[in-house]
């Protein structure tokens, strides 16, 4: 959920201790891997909404009984404000949802589901069989939403919209509205758009501009120090989400023509490349050996060369053309004897009786027509499809190969992002010239987040901007974030994201930049602090620039790093999205050193794991997903198989 709404929701909801959500994810019980996967996307995308923060789920079955005495059960016990259940709305056999609600509803809300409904209609007519509803249980909200994620998106959206949510549960609970109704006179609300509508809105109307997120969730960095928050106002989304909302606000770049040489390793084709001509054009040999005819018997001939005979002169009686592996066949032979099977019978000799040149040999075998020929075409035809566009252009050199094989000079690619790197902080030094700041009058610690990170991105064909380190006040982060706005198309920063009174990222970002944090915690570890923001590049302009605030330990940056800023540059740089993401399924990480031995591939741990520890970095070439943490399970045994 964007952090903008979420705090008017926390608001609203009056932060109750109790449960305050109540997700009820009406699916139906799954009969194939499919169905469990559908559970699992519908469930992720209600989250990205409202996130974890008291939040219950529970599981129903398409039983009408079941689902009535369910939702009764948990509206009459007081402690819950919303149930959401998705599914089951439609005009399916088992579509029985409505049918099971409605007789509980005491007041109904024909206003909100006539907005779910124009929602779900300005996206496809299929929505008008969609039979949503909407009303109060005691003092519970209940809405109904469908099946399809697409759909629960649309429809959240248009809830948490302008506060409709927030003012609905602020009255229910016995308030008067005048907070919501104060709140929305003076907070233009931004909502992260899904993938299903390409992260733009377009509001039409003469003299107005496009609406900007005006509300900060952090701290005022001109306010005392005792002023500054004590629970980070961010909430803290699932590993799951936050990778959802990154590679839903991010856009690839725009497409490039570059001419085809080495440094087009780790662009990604923004064409289809075909061949434009036969390839071989004409007959060519794939050995060493001689041109001949088939029907030229066993015996003895004379040797021709590229130096006494032209390809386009007919070979004459008696005589064979040498020809070396691809070379083109002469006119009047249709094969080719190897080396191998002949033998040398005579040579040409210099004026000291030095053997120069061959000058007759005897073929030992006969060979048919066409033998060891590439015909023309044979390897690709004039008009083929050589290359796929979205294609990665890798290091291993095949698709280099193929390009300079069809004969491409020139392609259209995907333009690669460029980076800015910062570090932020009185207390870091620079190695190389270690002058810290006098007001701290310490030694400092040497800045190692800037320098592996510059590595890591040149080593993966980033062209890096170097913003140096940044120290902890308002102006200098102003005029490095405009810097890097201006020269690069993503900033990344390390520290200044957590609780510190010096931490002024969030706020600078927020408060000068009019930009927004679409996140600022997340669920895992390391890597909590991690913040993903974007920046409007011009008042009303859709265009944005994003950045990542990594944690300042040392580990905890180049774990997220790897985590959450490489798929957003292979997002950037066109990637297909089923390629942008490492491959993953827990959300805890352990520096490990992958060795193969006689059993296969072994890791090894690097020792400790505290995020300050940079000593787990030494030697590390892997990552291991660890399992969840569950009661009584405190280590990960030996031999256990993990993924990499």
């Amino acid at each position: 959920m964007d952090p903008h709404l979420k705090s008017s929701l926390a608001t609203a909801l009056g932060k109750s201790a109790s449960t305050t959500e109540w997700l009820v994810p009406k699916i139906p019980d799954a009969k194939d891997p499919a169905e469990d996967d559908g559970k699992a996307k519908l469930i992720s995308a209600i989250e990205t909404f409202v996130g974890r923060w008291n939040l219950s789920r529970k599981r129903m079955c398409d039983d009408e009984a079941q689902i009535r005495e369910i939702v009764k059960e948990q509206s009459e016990k007081g402690a819950v404000d919303w149930i959401i259940t998705t599914g089951g709305t439609g005009f399916g056999v088992r579509d029985r949802t409505p049918e099971a609600i409605s007789p509980l509803i005491e007041r109904h809300a024909s206003g909100v589901v006539h907005l779910l409904l124009s929602a779900s209609l300005s996206h496809t007519p299929l929505a008008a069989l969609s039979r949503p509803v909407v009303g109060t249980i005691k003092n519970t909200l209940v809405v109904t939403l469908p099946g399809s994620v697409k759909a629960v998106r649309e429809n959240m959206k248009a809830l948490l919209l302008n506060g409709v949510i927030e003012h609905a549960l602020d009255l229910i609970k016995g308030g008067t509205g005048k907070d919501v109704h104060a709140a929305m006179g003076t907070v233009h609300v931004h909502v992260s758009s899904s993938s299903s509508d390409h992260g733009h809105h377009h509001h039409h109307g003469r003299g107005h501009k496009a609406p900007q997120p005006r509300t900060m969730l952090s701290h005022d960095p001109s306010a005392p120090v005792s002023g500054r928050h004590r629970v980070s106002p961010y909430p803290q989304i699932s590993f799951e989400a936050a990778m959802e909302m990154i590679l839903t606000e991010i856009q690839p770049l725009d497409s490039i023509k570059l001419p085809v040489t080495p440094a087009l390793a780790g662009y990604v084709l923004a064409e289809d490349v075909y061949a434009r001509q036969n390839i071989p054009p004409t007959q060519t040999t794939n050995v060493d050996g001689y041109a001949l005819r088939s029907s030229d018997p066993l015996g003895v001939y004379d040797v021709l060369t590229s130096k006494t005979h032209s390809l386009t002169e007919t070979v004459p009686e008696g005589s064979i053309f040498r020809i070396n592996t691809g070379g083109p066949l002469p006119a009047g032979t249709d094969t080719v004897i190897m080396v191998e099977d002949t033998e040398l019978v005579s040579t040409i000799k210099d004026a000291n009786g030095n053997d120069i040149e061959e000058k007759q040999v005897k073929t030992l075998v006969q060979v048919p027509k066409e033998e060891n020929i590439r015909l023309p075409g044979s390897d690709v035809r004039a008009g083929d499809l050589a290359l796929q566009k979205d294609e990665v252009i890798t290091t291993l050199g095949g698709e280099i190969g193929t390009l300079a094989f069809v004969g491409r000079k020139e392609v259209m690619v995907q333009r690669k992002p460029v980076v800015a790197i910062l570090s932020t902080g009185n207390e870091i030094v620079d190695l190389q010239s270690p002058q810290p700041l006098p007001s701290e009058g310490w030694g400092g610690i040497y800045d190692t987040n800037r320098p592996s990170l510059q590595a890591t991105l040149e080593g993966m064909g980033y062209d890096v901007i170097d913003l140096g380190i940044v120290a902890d006040d308002v102006s200098a982060h102003v005029r490095a974030i405009e810097k890097g706005l201006k020269e690069a198309d993503l900033l990344l920063t390390t520290g200044g994201t957590s609780m510190g009174s010096s931490d002024l990222l969030k706020p600078v970002i927020e408060g000068k930049f009019k930009g927004t944090v679409h996140f600022g915690r997340v669920s895992m570890k390391p890597g909590k602090p991690t913040t993903f923001a974007s920046i409007p590049m011009s008042e009303g302009q859709a265009q944005r620039k994003f950045f990542f605030a990594l944690p300042g330990n040392p580990a905890s940056a180049l774990v997220t790093f790897h985590i959450f800023v490489v798929p957003a540059l292979r997002k950037l740089g066109g990637w297909p999205d089923e390629r942008c993401q490492l491959p993953r399924v827990k959300v805890q990480f352990h520096r490990v050193i992958v060795k193969a031995t006689s059993n296969g591939l072994h890791a090894f741990s690097t020792g400790g794991q505290r995020s300050s520890r940079v000593a787990s970095l030494s030697g590390a070439n892997g990552l291991v997903q660890l399992p969840h943490l569950r009661r009584g399970v405190v280590r990960v045994e030996s031999n256990l198989r993990l993924d990499l």
